[in-house]
């Protein structure tokens, strides 16, 4: 299972599909990846169209884990009956926030006065629901995005909620909060994921980064113990793979340099 895997410290590998495309679905299969990061948040995808992307990607042994459109249980519960294994909320910045996550993803199908006494008192589970709820949610992951400088300070208390599976550094608007812009190589920004990540595997909690930059910084980080290795996006690996190979017939034919813009990409 993705959560038993993650908090062992076991390197699980995925990627982001933006594309609703069917056609993905096989060009998936067989490349080695542990899930598909399908994202809700920055993409317009209904429910309907994300519940058989889910049930596709997982026919063919890679369950999707779903970004929510905001942090919101109602929302993980959604992505969880679209059939999701799990969900990543984004911009997470209290440990109260991750408590209602986990009441969604690890309590489901619990709701109102109910699932909140046992939040504030889990011990007042009675033993039959315990086993039913654990069954029921099996294998479902709980993910959190850290992107500010608040997580940061906030991340012992975060890391200290019990069901919480994996953090993942969102490195755009983790950049942004720390005044430093898409300087991902700046030794403040390298400082920061570093320290999210050994802290997050000293607690035996996965953690990762959703990288569309340079690869040997996304290596360092998995060698400094990132194990939640979320790597790049169908449509910034198409754009790359484009470019290069429309540069590469351009010299070939003796034309004029074409303008080639690596590191431009679509930020999610």
């Amino acid at each position: 299972m993705l959560s038993q895997a993650l908090r062992n410290g076991r390197s699980i590998y995925g990627t982001l599909i933006g594309s609703t495309s069917p056609k993905w679905i096989s060009a998936v299969k067989g490349v080695g990846l542990d899930f598909v990061f399908i994202d809700n948040e920055h993409t317009p995808i209904d429910q309907a169209t994300l519940a058989w992307m889910c049930e596709a990607y997982t026919g063919i042994g890679t369950p999707a884990v779903v970004r929510i459109p905001s942090i919101d249980p109602n929302e993980a519960r959604k992505a969880l009956d679209s059939g999701a294994a799990g969900v990543i909320a984004p911009y997470v910045e209290t440990a109260n926030q991750v408590r209602d996550l986990v009441g969604a993803v690890k309590l489901r199908p619990l709701k109102g006065e109910q699932l909140l006494e046992i939040l504030a008192n889990p011990q007042s589970l009675q033993p039959e629901l315990r086993n039913y709820l654990e069954e029921f949610n099996r294998g479902k992951v709980l993910i959190v995005n850290i992107e500010s400088v608040p997580a940061m300070e906030n991340l012992d208390e975060i890391l200290s909620v019990e069901g919480l599976d994996a953090i993942l550094i969102g490195p755009h608007d983790l950049s942004v909060s720390l005044d430093i812009p898409e300087q991902y190589a700046e030794p403040l920004f390298d400082q920061a994921v570093r320290s999210i990540i050994t802290k997050a595997r000293a607690r035996n909690i996965g953690a990762g980064i959703h990288f569309s930059g340079d690869i040997d910084l996304e290596i360092g980080w998995v060698k400094a113990g990132a194990n939640l290795i979320l790597h790049n996006g169908d449509l910034n690996l198409f754009r790359r793979a484009l470019l290069q190979d429309l540069q590469k017939i351009r010299e070939a034919l003796g034309e004029a340099e074409a303008k080639f813009e690596p590191d431009q990409r679509v930020i999610i």
